[in-house]
């Protein structure tokens, strides 16, 4: 199983604690980043320490919690080697890894329960990304940040 690193802000700091515990109950090597209370943060500081340790090493997966979810993983998308996945339910959890080979999840602690939200991590931790077509529109997605410089 690869390293996890874990954050979020303010308002995604109870999940995070949750999911981290819960994490740590299946042996899972977890690094949090932070925050580490309900002291306000900006989303996209947290969303760079996840994302910029994911993006330089194939062997870490990130999740960060935010409200929403969505500005998290806009801000995680902009740091090369990250293909971050909004999901807040278990069908987007399984095709982000799948078929997108996402290697950070965000979540938004607004939208989902701390139920539903250990049930996203755990299948998008054991959803393998698939090879084939979906392995070479990943590749075409990747190639992208290099058109975009």
């Amino acid at each position: 199983m690869p390293r996890l690193i874990i954050g979020a802000d303010h308002g995604g700091f109870p999940l995070k604690e949750e999911l981290k515990k819960h994490l740590l109950e299946k042996n899972l090597v977890v690094e949090d980043v932070g925050t580490h209370s309900t002291d306000a943060v900006d989303y996209p500081d947290i969303a760079y320490l996840v994302a910029s340790q994911v993006g330089c090493n194939e062997h870490t997966l990130g999740i960060i919690i935010d409200g929403a979810g969505i500005g998290s993983c806009m801000a995680a998308n902009k740091v090369a080697g990250v293909r971050a996945g909004c999901c807040n339910d278990l069908y987007t959890a399984r095709n982000s890894r799948e078929h997108n080979h996402a290697n950070v999840l965000t979540m938004g602690s607004m939208v989902v329960g701390p139920g539903l939200a250990k049930q996203i991590v755990d299948l998008w931790l054991a959803t393998p990304p698939a090879p084939g077509r979906h392995a070479a529109r990943v590749a075409k997605i990747m190639r992208l940040e290099q058109l975009g410089r």
